[in-house]
């Protein structure tokens, strides 16, 4: 029987200390059974987004693993940082690759936040697949007003975690966990300010503010990057056939163009599928009229027309999915 295969995307509070997110690197890297996929820190968001892959039971201990070296180095009593977080490790999402099922993810996510709760006496919450409760269920809702405002929420009764006390823990603040479906983290860059990519994000979001927005299954901000001196539209493709990569650049480079904004190019965050990239480059070659055939140059398309390399190098073989040596 094939292994069961299940990825786990923690994001930590923690983007500029390398030696902070090196040790929760490791930590991940020396559970036995996970395969560290992925390691996305950002300085302006003050985030690190990992990735791994593992058997299940392997993939509950190296995220508990993480977690606790996280509780020794990060204090969110000094966190600032350009993106929303509600704590240290802030989610913690479980996703079925190969051979599981949702439900198999739920019953894990379950369990990590019940052993995270107890061995480190912090509130955590469930979300999407894991939540019935429709006020909590998205990570918008249970991460409204942020870490700032997480004493006041917690002492409200329709906010009691679901693991864990419902008490204020200032070093760590409150993590989010549960099964969810795959997504894909996409940012635009523009030479704009935080200001009009927020602009931008409103508008092409699924929620947009006073009306729905364009883009179907996909979440937005804007935010500004000192280290690259540039803006980014930053989305979430919650499901990447509804809403592939070049609708999402092309609308946001359609309303870029309205406000005189120049797209330097775009990046992945983490790891994304081949037929995501697959999709892109048969959109161009029948754009084009183009004649393109062998996989390895499709894929080469549809890193130059999105701009994939604009910040770092997109390494197909390190970030496709299904060319990864998981175990």
């Amino acid at each position: 029987m094939a292994d069961k295969v299940v990825e786990c995307v923690p994001n930590f509070s923690e983007g500029r200390r390398m030696d902070a997110v090196e040790a929760i690197a490791a930590a991940i890297r020396d559970t036995p059974g996970c395969s560290l996929l992925d390691v996305d820190p950002g300085a302006s968001t003050n985030r690190t987004v990992y990735t791994f892959v593992g058997q299940p039971v392997a993939v509950v201990k190296g995220a508990l693993n993480a977690a606790k070296v996280a509780f020794k180095l990060i204090d969110m009593s000094k966190h600032k940082g350009e993106h929303p977080r509600l704590g240290a490790l802030d989610v913690c999402p479980f996703v079925p690759v190969a051979n599981t099922t949702m439900a198999e993810c739920v019953r894990l996510s379950r369990d990590f936040a019940r052993e995270l709760a107890a061995e480190l006496g912090v509130p955590v919450f469930l979300y999407e697949c894991s939540q019935e409760a429709e006020h909590r269920k998205t990570l918008s809702q249970i991460r409204a007003g942020e870490y700032e405002g997480l004493e006041t929420k917690l002492a409200k009764p329709e906010w009691k975690p679901d693991f864990g006390p419902a008490e204020f823990v200032p070093s760590w603040g409150a993590t989010v966990a549960g099964g969810r479906s795959f997504l894909i983290a996409y940012n635009v860059n523009l030479l704009a300010t935080k200001q009009q990519a927020h602009r931008i994000a409103l508008l092409v979001r699924e929620k947009g503010r006073d009306q729905p927005g364009r883009l179907k299954a996909v979440k937005a901000l804007g935010w500004y990057l000192e280290e690259k001196d540039l803006a980014q539209i930053s989305m979430n493709l919650c499901d990447f056939e509804v809403t592939p990569l070049h609708v999402a650049f092309e609308e946001c480079s359609k309303h870029a163009q309205e406000l005189n904004l120049a797209v330097v190019g775009s990046e992945v965050v983490g790891l994304l599928p081949l037929r995501a990239l697959l999709m892109v480059a048969e959109h161009y070659i029948a754009k084009e009229n183009l004649f393109i055939l062998h996989e390895r140059q499709k894929v080469r398309l549809a890193v130059e027309r999105l701009g994939l390399s604009s910040l770092a190098e997109f390494k197909p073989e390190e970030k496709i999915i299904e060319g990864l040596p998981w175990l």
